[in-house]
């Protein structure tokens, strides 16, 4: 099934189905299936988040590129493949959109170019592990993810454990603050720092009912503002990650990618890479418990979205 707005977006059977129905939806990225984690796991992952937001009563939507389309639901043998292909596979942010359709290669969508993808299809609640954000130094190397624009002025609700713990959380926050990009904490007051519940950082307000958040964000998008929203939810307690141990694991892979001049798209899969390296596999552990986190909590606001 193609969008009637365009001929380059198609629907899975189950996601058309869903649509047709009216049924809520949740998108998730396959850049955190290509880039984010090892074969096999990735893909065990992938499936396991998508089952993790049907137990919830929405419809799970994976976004790629395949064969010339946007590709919204795909299937466990697509999902298998982006996962097989790993850093073979291209990654789509949204400058990188109509050049890999024109191509007609495989490309894994980041959260920029998955926001777009799921606004295409008025798929309003989007669960990942965290966003990008401004990068350590960033000041002077203007290395600011396009995630923090999309949520700007794309109208979609992400939902993550914060930002991605390599980045400078503080300075984020700020972009974030100057575009009018509302920071909701899920039942926290504090900003999580991905591994870990705690940055020292404040979000702009607390919500612990999912209804109320999503009646907010309905009432904000009714009233003609454009843009996002983050919703912060913290990493599981049982599962954080001790934080003076993180942040050891995380000087050092900075320290090593400057070494090496690692940069632009692919200073992110190394930093991940090395961490959970030095972390023995612990931080790969976390990332998928909150991963997991995020996709109920966003099939739940998608739920409490639609009976709006």
């Amino acid at each position: 099934m193609k969008n009637k707005r365009s001929p380059y977006l198609s629907y899975s059977p189950e996601v058309a189905d869903a649509i047709a129905k009216k049924l809520p939806l949740v998108a998730l990225e396959s850049t955190i299936i290509a880039h984010g984690m090892p074969y096999p796991k990735n893909v065990e992952t992938a499936l396991s988040v998508e089952q993790i937001v049907r137990k919830t009563g929405a419809i799970p939507a994976t976004i790629a590129l395949i064969d010339g389309r946007l590709k919204v639901g795909l299937t466990e043998s697509e999902i298998d493949l982006i996962g097989r292909e790993g850093q073979k596979v291209t990654k789509c942010s949204r400058r990188d959109l109509p050049f890999i359709l024109q191509q007609k290669k495989t490309g894994a969508t980041t959260v920029a170019a998955t926001m777009i993808v799921a606004a295409m299809a008025e798929i309003r609640f989007f669960a990942t592990g965290g966003i990008g954000g401004v990068h350590r130094g960033g000041a002077d190397s203007m290395d600011v993810s396009a995630d923090l624009q999309e949520l700007a002025q794309t109208p979609v609700a992400v939902i993550s454990a914060g930002v991605k713990s390599i980045l400078d959380l503080e300075r984020t926050l700020e972009y974030l603050e100057t575009h009018g990009v509302p920071v909701i904490g899920f039942d926290t007051e504090e900003f999580p720092a991905f591994y870990t519940r705690q940055s020292g950082l404040s979000v702009d307000y607390k919500i612990s009912d999912p209804a109320q958040l999503a009646e907010a964000l309905h009432i904000k998008w009714a009233i003609g503002m454009k843009g996002g929203a983050l919703i912060a939810n913290p990493i599981p307690e049982i599962h954080s990650m001790e934080k003076a141990a993180i942040d050891q694991a995380i000087e050092a892979a900075l320290q090593e990618a400057a070494e090496k001049n690692i940069r632009g798209k692919a200073i992110t899969p190394f930093l991940l890479a090395k961490v959970e390296q030095l972390t023995k596999g612990s931080s790969l552990k976390s990332n998928i418990q909150l991963v997991y986190n995020n996709a109920r909590l966003a099939g739940e606001l998608a739920v409490a979205y639609s009976q709006l």
